[in-house]
């Protein structure tokens, strides 16, 4: 990102490093089998995920063929009131300057949500 912060990604598995910053899970469910110590989440940004009738829609096909449709109606989400306002706290997050660490448990990042959000936050950010 630019000097405003600096976007990280990462699985919940995977473990904690000292460059995180600030972690945020992105994930509506908490992650199986991860106790919260374990997680070290600062904060539960649930209304930055896709609603479950989305995740529902979207993992039913699993040819992967729903993916761009997925990303716009994300992105339609996001614009939603609730969503705008998680946008702001994380924004914020990263005007405060430290790195931010976005946390999920997909497995599949590239073909999931996190992308389209940290493509979300970073037009957020140089938009204002």
């Amino acid at each position: 990102m630019s000097s405003s912060g600096d976007v990280r990604v990462r699985r919940v598995y995977d473990p904690q490093e000292d460059g995180d910053g600030t972690r945020v899970l992105v994930d509506r469910l908490w992650p199986r089998g991860v106790s919260k110590g374990r997680a070290a989440i600062d904060r539960w940004l649930k209304d930055l995920t896709p609603s479950d009738e989305l995740r529902s829609w979207y993992h039913e096909d699993r040819s992967g063929t729903r993916y761009d449709t997925f990303v716009d109606r994300y992105r339609a989400e996001l614009a939603g009131p609730v969503q705008a306002a998680a946008v702001d706290e994380l924004t914020a997050l990263l005007r405060e300057g430290g790195p931010v660490t976005l946390v999920t448990a997909v497995k599949d990042v590239p073909q999931s949500h996190v992308p389209v959000l940290v493509d979300h936050v970073e037009h957020e950010l140089h938009r204002r």
